[in-house]
């Protein structure tokens, strides 16, 4: 249970935060990508941009291009960071945890598995707290993610995004930036692995307002008809292990092969959040072809958050 915040702290509270998707405005989703374009061209510019400032990477998940991408992020903006890999909560309070880093840090980054954790570290944080990744949302993600379609095909409305898989965290992120930049989205998922309704309803409206059409089906060649971007991700995520089997059978239909493909618009773009289990969500030559990004949207991680952390900070 969340405990109720001391009336001294509200107005202290004003920090913006990076909790999910949704707490960039649209303009200001717009604003960064241009941003992390510009940091990508000439990253020797921002340098010393964050010099002084110190930021703590919380991480209770394993990690390779989240930790990475921000470590590097931060020291080439000039700051520094700190971190520890362990139950955030397992010591002491989250709002005991909060007041602490924020008397230390300039920032907290999290990757955490309960959403709720990131919200309730924010709530008593000073200072901004960024959303590196939980069970709802995989934000930062997301914005490399797009990042990496307007380099592909520039400007994004009227496109279509497919994605394959569970309506896990990626989905929800993908859909929600997808229909906020007026591009069409499709999921196709099996009955009972959907998406949050809450989440698919903010999105259809997000969608509504821009133009853009959100469509779930169970059909993978219906939503993949025409796309001009095939994303997937792994079908059992950190947390999932003893499912994996199960899902396995479950999924086996939405695996992203050559005939999966040839649904899409010719030369369509592959996508993947990667880590990969190559074989299951996606074969191998998929993977490697030549309309894989993979390892641009990997590389955009470091741009994205540059950018994200330069408009926070």
């Amino acid at each position: 249970m969340t405990a109720t915040v001391p009336a001294d702290r509200i107005s202290k509270a004003a920090a913006p935060d990076f909790t999910r998707d949704l707490d960039l405005t649209t303009g200001e989703l717009r604003e960064l990508l241009e941003l992390a374009a510009m940091v990508k061209r000439n990253s020797s510019r921002y340098s010393q941009a964050l010099a002084g400032r110190s930021i703590a990477l919380l991480f209770e998940k394993p990690s390779l291009r989240t930790r990475l991408t921000f470590e590097l992020a931060i020291r080439q903006l000039g700051g520094f960071s700190v971190g520890a890999e362990a139950r955030i909560d397992a010591r002491e309070p989250l709002r005991d945890v909060a007041r602490n880093l924020e008397r230390w840090v300039n920032a907290i980054v999290v990757r955490t598995f309960g959403q709720a954790v990131i919200e309730e570290l924010a709530l008593w944080s000073s200072v901004p707290v960024i959303n590196a990744l939980s069970d709802s949302f995989h934000p930062c993600q997301a914005l490399a993610d797009m990042m990496t379609l307007q380099e592909k095909l520039g400007d994004l409305r009227g496109r279509t995004l497919a994605f394959a898989g569970d309506g896990n965290n990626m989905a929800h992120s993908l859909m929600l930036s997808s229909a906020r930049l007026g591009m069409n989205f499709a999921l196709a998922t099996p009955a009972g692995f959907g998406p949050d309704p809450a989440v698919v309803e903010q999105a259809g409206s997000l969608a509504d307002a821009s133009g853009a059409r959100l469509s779930i089906t169970t059909n993978l060649e219906e939503a993949l008809a025409g796309a001009d971007a095939v994303y997937t991700d792994v079908w059992a995520s950190m947390g999932q292990e003893e499912e994996a089997d199960a899902r396995q059978k479950v999924f086996a239909p939405y695996q992203i092969d050559a005939r999966a493909v040839s649904v899409a618009k010719p030369g369509a773009l592959f996508m993947h959040c990667l880590p990969a289990k190559r074989g299951l969500e996606v074969t191998d030559a998929v993977i490697e072809s030549s309309s894989s990004v993979v390892f641009d949207q990997a590389e955009n991680r470091l741009h994205a958050q540059k950018a994200l952390l330069l408009m926070m900070l």
